[in-house]
């Protein structure tokens, strides 16, 4: 019976989407997390009868088929890079992006990985880096001497030392944007790196065209909306229910048949 196979796809279908809440809703408070969502395909159909062929010799064509789907399956699971709400620090080192872009960071093999989160800090040489000790690139130094930093919404990054008037300029940060954010591949630790599908970053200074602003001395949040995520899961959840339905009904009518037999 068909009726089985299909509804355990629903099943397992509607599993991975619970699954993807559950990440969503772990990740509420996690610094420029992106929400993500399950996409669902239906899978191949059985034909038992073909449309548009002629019922007999040369006589009128079958207007409909008779296609019976075999069930449904995960196509993709789709990050949602929409803008997170902003929050105030007052630290120095904390820089949210307002608009598009990402951050880029040098990773631990020295490929150049990318984050929304700019929870940043300085290494024991006063060079910017993550919370994980991994270097902002463009490479920005600190000196150990200065009173305090001030980041522009256009990136430049300025100190104040001691004993001098004039800001001293230490860099300039820049921001990378991709054809398709969908296609880049979350690494964890906020990190996500370039794919061929999501082509390659396109690297320029923000405030230009196509590049969003830095606001130093905030953070940008998950843009997780509890909601919205519960909404979800009663959905999934009743879903599931009906498909273990379907399951249970046709259990129920092989067993009529299996009794007629007998």
């Amino acid at each position: 019976m068909r009726a089985l196979s299909i509804a355990a796809t629903g099943m397992n279908a509607q599993q991975t989407n619970l699954e993807v809440i559950a990440n969503n809703i772990a990740n509420i408070n996690t610094t420029g997390f992106k929400r993500a969502r399950a996409e669902f395909s239906d899978l191949l159909y059985q034909v038992d009868r073909m449309q548009g062929v002629p019922n007999r010799a040369n006589a009128s064509l079958v207007p409909e088929g008779v296609s019976i789907g075999l069930g449904v399956k995960t196509s993709a699971v789709r990050n949602l890079h929409a803008q997170g709400n902003l929050v105030a620090t007052a630290n120095k080192f904390d820089l949210a992006i307002t608009g598009a872009g990402w951050y880029q960071i040098e990773g631990a093999d020295g490929e150049t990985l990318y984050t929304r989160a700019g929870a940043f800090n300085t290494n024991a040489t006063g060079q910017l880096v993550t919370l994980d000790g991994l270097p902002v690139q463009p490479a920005i130094t600190v000196p150990t001497d200065a009173l305090e930093v001030v980041v522009n919404k256009t990136g430049q990054v300025f100190a104040r030392i001691d004993g001098q008037t004039e800001l001293q300029e230490l860099g300039q940060l820049t921001l990378a944007t991709f054809a398709n954010e969908a296609g880049l591949a979350a690494m964890g630790d906020n990190l996500f790196r370039e794919t061929a599908a999501s082509g390659p970053a396109n690297v320029g200074v923000p405030g230009d065209p196509g590049f969003g602003a830095i606001e130093q001395g905030y953070l940008e949040s998950s843009n997780v909306d509890p909601v919205k995520e519960i909404t979800e899961l009663i959905s999934a959840q009743r879903a599931y229910e009906m498909n273990s339905k379907v399951i249970q009904a046709a259990d129920e009518m092989a067993a009529v048949v299996s009794k007629n037999i007998r």
